[in-house]
């Protein structure tokens, strides 16, 4: 992706602030850099970058399980704040989580956030200071910062070493440049990292669906067809084994979207809004479930077959949840035996659901409460 030209400031610097990245904190380090200058501030602490970074990191990895790097700092903050506060939940708002690292008093977190600014703060401009070579950046903290200081053109400057409380000071023409160009930014920033993020997670899909909190999807068809089927036949609920209402109706995703980050009907299945409530984002158990899953769905399928109203539910359906024509084929075609359909079934979720485990997403049983 091409960054805009600037008559006044080097952009092919810029261009190269990502060159070596073995760990993820650049990349946080420069959206929250982002974030605040677009916001009007010039002048921001570590403080409020940190925090920064961790709210945007809480969403990959504690609802979409994602591996930030082989030994990330960041994903492990997120993880011990995780720990501390479990009512925080995996898809909270961003505000809550920003108020709740400002008042936090807890020693080992407030310590583990100081570790993300040991390095990246500086070796991120680190294009911009080719002078600076090798072991000139292994001095202390209060030394580096004099040094780059006394550099010319940089993104940014520093305050005196305070801890936490160090600022860095946005250059005025490139607080401009971002303010003007923030989305063409923000878009190459995206690149970058679903390159970065997709190489430590080779095996899970959507990953540029996942740089953010997971927002509503739209289910209202699958939801509709359902309720067609229930007005015309009994269907029990897979988890708890209870009578499906249609006023009590809700579309759950067996494998879950913040593993497959998609709505295709094949994964998709109809509970109660407790339910829905209560898998959250875990991984039903398998030996327990499948089968369930299986016979509802041939009950659908035998009903798409026997009754026109459903099947055109269903056409309609399938334009917005099955995208791929092989499945379509094997799952839906007419004449399907239950044993030939929940073997294609199985053989379609299986594969997905084995690598949602692989990626850390929990085993779950439903208990009646």
């Amino acid at each position: 992706m091409q960054l805009p030209y600037s008559e006044e400031l080097n952009i092919e610097h810029l261009g190269r602030l990502f060159d070596n990245t073995s760990e993820c904190y650049k990349f946080f380090w420069f959206k929250a850099i982002v974030a605040k200058v677009t916001e009007g501030k010039q002048e921001i602490s570590y403080e409020e970058l940190v925090d920064e970074m961790i709210a945007d990191a809480w969403y990959m990895v504690t609802e979409y399980h994602l591996n930030l790097g082989p030994k990330d700092n960041l994903e492990s903050v997120v993880n011990l704040i995780k720990q501390r506060y479990p009512e925080l939940k995996s898809c909270e708002k961003k505000s809550v989580i920003l108020e709740l690292l400002r008042t936090n008093q807890d020693k080992e977190i407030n310590s583990k956030k100081r570790t993300l600014t040991y390095n990246v703060p500086y070796r991120l401009q680190a294009p911009f200071m080719p002078s600076i070579k090798g072991k000139e950046w292994d001095v202390s903290e209060s030394n580096l910062i004099a040094k780059i200081n006394q550099e010319q053109r940089l993104m940014y400057y520093f305050t005196t070493l305070s801890g936490m409380s160090t600022s860095i000071i946005v250059d005025d023409d490139w607080a401009n440049y971002i303010v003007r160009n923030q989305e063409i930014i923000r878009g190459w920033l995206e690149y970058n990292m679903i390159i970065y993020i997709q190489k430590r997670n080779p095996s899970v899909p959507g990953i540029a669906d996942k740089l953010y909190p997971p927002q509503e999807r739209k289910l209202d068809k699958v939801k509709k067809y359902w309720k067609l089927i229930i007005g015309l036949e009994p269907v029990r609920e897979i988890y708890g084994d209870t009578l499906l209402t249609e006023k009590d109706l809700s579309i759950d995703h067996f494998v879950p979207w913040s593993y497959v980050a998609h709505d295709e009907m094949w994964n998709l299945n109809p509970t109660t809004k407790s339910i829905n409530s209560s898998k959250s984002n875990n991984l039903p158990n398998w030996e327990t479930y499948f089968e369930r899953l299986a016979k509802q769905e041939f009950q659908s399928y035998e009903l798409m077959w026997k009754y026109e109203q459903i099947h055109k539910e269903f056409d309609k359906c399938a334009k917005d949840h099955i995208n791929n024509d092989d499945i379509k084929y094997r799952v839906y075609r007419q004449g399907l035996e239950y044993d030939v359909f929940a073997n294609e079934l199985k053989s379609i979720i299986l594969p997905v659901y084995q690598s949602a485990q692989n990626c850390g997403f929990g085993n779950w049983l439903y208990e009646v409460s």
